[in-house]
């Protein structure tokens, strides 16, 4: 999408701190962070939320999850004496502030429950 932030940012037209793209999926260090560790995960394809999936995009999913597995790793956030949360909001009562679907990968802290 021509004016997507994170379109933007996944096709390398606004500057990120890369730290995962393979696969069609790329992951990036929230600006704001909310954990020591907060990574955003998107498809490259646009999808505006999770309410856009379709039983196509199963492949895609894989992926996603995939690569928060293995940035989750790479943090050490992945030891069973750690933990992470991860997380994708849908719509503005959620805090989805950009129409692209993305997952936070949240860590290095104890997180609290409920959230919000």
């Amino acid at each position: 999408m021509e004016d997507c932030l994170f379109c933007k940012i996944a096709n390398g037209r606004i500057p990120g701190t890369i730290v995962y793209n393979e696969k069609g999926v790329v992951a990036f260090k929230d600006l704001h962070p909310a954990a020591p560790h907060h990574i955003l995960i998107i498809p490259e394809k646009h999808i505006a939320s999770a309410v856009e999936l379709t039983a196509e995009d199963g492949p895609l999913l894989g992926e996603l999850f995939a690569a928060s597995v293995k940035i989750a790793q790479d943090l050490g956030l992945a030891e069973p004496e750690r933990g992470y949360r991860l997380v994708t909001n849908i719509g503005p009562d959620a805090g989805q502030s950009v129409q692209h679907l993305h997952f936070h990968l949240l860590g290095g802290r104890p997180l609290g429950w409920p959230p919000g």
